[in-house]
């Protein structure tokens, strides 16, 4: 009787065993390889892209905090899709823009009026908005072409985000012999707080020189003209630049590790390249209450072309004209990334993946010595955060991933040292 017990308690334990792995596997099925099978991307709650009227957040697989895995574009709240005028006023030679209408979906039909000037041998103007502030002897004619230009889209508000930026991975002294450019990109703020920032951002820019405005909103949803205007800049002022890289101001960026291990400066430039944080093959977000919702007025299509996050992307200087160039026939989209994902595509060029898929993060990385020497970008840092990170990096960037394995193995055994000294005294 009791061998019988003993047989069935066993029949019915290896039962559960098998109940708990089909629903792991079921659980697995739904969660992962379902959407794959399905031609879904496995991310398919990501907010900029895809089409479902519930948002999800995926946990990434190379990030255990799944409170960061999604795209940020920055703090915005969820809006409907709406247009939003610009401040700027109209170049003398074309009408198509105007003060005060100059709105994404009134841009439309302006592009169309300058397929000619969109001829990749046409000479390049500023564009439809003028400088408020400029640097145009950053890059002069009497020195090297710098090797990396970056463009940081930031807003006069930041203050404190672009001096950290000038102390850690934007200082323009620490590669000084390649030839390294650091310009924040912004619009104009409206209203009394509004002049007030602008005074404020003008003696920030007597004292930095690395800034850069035009008279266009400064808004989430004109992001677009933003990094066009810094394209624009590297194609009139500094065309003979090696690469440039567009990212955000609340980025981690290893500019040491983009510049010797990526880009490479002892090898010749290349041409026609692009990279950064791959997305292929993904659908517009068609949900009207979402902050990345696409109209499919805009964008009728049923899938993006390849586009890299904004967070981080980095190009060859010699796109930054044909990019540019090529937007002026395009249909402008305010998901800046987007919009430049179907110039290349105009341009017949696809982005190049990088070497492994931790490089370009557009979510934010939890931090570790060992991780971040060996990654580009990671997204969503406080200033404080970032000066705190960066100099514990340069501490400990030539024993990185030792200085890790020590810090763990001393979490690990954190008493160790007082029982060593208990049996000493014991001993004694």
């Amino acid at each position: 009787m009791q061998w019988r017990r003993r047989h069935c308690c066993t029949h019915a334990a290896k039962l559960l065993y098998l109940l708990s792995l089909l629903g792991l596997l079921v659980f697995l099925v739904h969660q992962v390889w379902l959407p794959k099978l399905s031609g879904t991307p496995w991310w398919r709650g990501y907010p900029v892209v895809y089409g479902g009227t519930v948002l999800h957040t995926t946990k990434n697989k190379w990030n255990s905090s799944a409170a960061h895995a999604v795209w940020r574009f920055g703090n915005v709240p969820q809006q409907p899709f709406r247009a939003e005028a610009t401040i700027g006023s109209s170049e003398r030679h074309n009408g198509s823009f105007h003060r005060g209408d100059t709105s994404f979906e009134n841009n439309l039909t302006a592009n169309t009026s300058q397929s000619q000037e969109g001829a990749h041998n046409a000479t390049l103007t500023h564009g439809p908005f003028p400088y408020i502030i400029d640097e145009p002897g950053k890059c002069a004619e009497d020195r090297p072409a710098p090797f990396l230009v970056l463009l940081i889209a930031t807003e006069a508000r930041q203050v404190e985000a672009r001096n950290a930026i000038r102390q850690t991975w934007g200082n323009e002294s620490v590669f000084p012999s390649l030839g390294f450019i650091r310009l924040f990109l912004l619009g104009k703020k409206e209203g009394e707080q509004g002049l007030l920032q602008q005074k404020m951002l003008e003696s920030e820019s007597r004292r930095h020189h690395d800034i850069i405005q035009q008279d266009f909103l400064d808004s989430y949803k004109n992001l677009t003209i933003k990094t066009l205007m810094g394209m624009n800049w590297v194609a009139m002022h500094c065309p003979k630049a090696s690469y440039v890289m567009k990212t955000d101001s609340d980025m981690f960026v290893n500019t040491e590790y983009l510049i010797y291990k990526l880009l490479r400066p002892d090898l010749k430039p290349r041409k026609d390249y692009f990279t950064g944080n791959n997305m292929r093959g993904f659908a517009p977000n068609r949900n009207q209450n979402s902050k990345w919702y696409m109209p499919p007025e805009l964008y009728p299509g049923d899938k993006y072309p390849t586009f890299c996050s904004g967070t981080g992307y980095v190009f060859s200087g010699d796109l930054a004209g044909k990019i540019y160039r090529t937007s002026l026939r395009v249909r402008r989209l305010h998901l800046e990334d987007v919009f430049v994902g179907i110039c290349l595509a105009k341009l017949q060029i696809e982005p190049t993946p990088p070497p492994n898929g931790f490089l370009f993060n557009h979510w934010r990385v939890s931090y570790s010595s060992c991780k971040y020497s060996h990654l580009i970008t990671s997204h969503g840092f406080h200033p404080n955060e970032l000066l705190k990170y960066w100099h514990h990096l340069q501490s400990n960037k030539h024993n990185a991933c030792i200085s890790t394995f020590k810090e763990r193995t001393g979490r690990a055994h954190p008493r160790r040292p007082n029982r060593d000294k208990q049996a000493r005294l014991l001993q004694h």
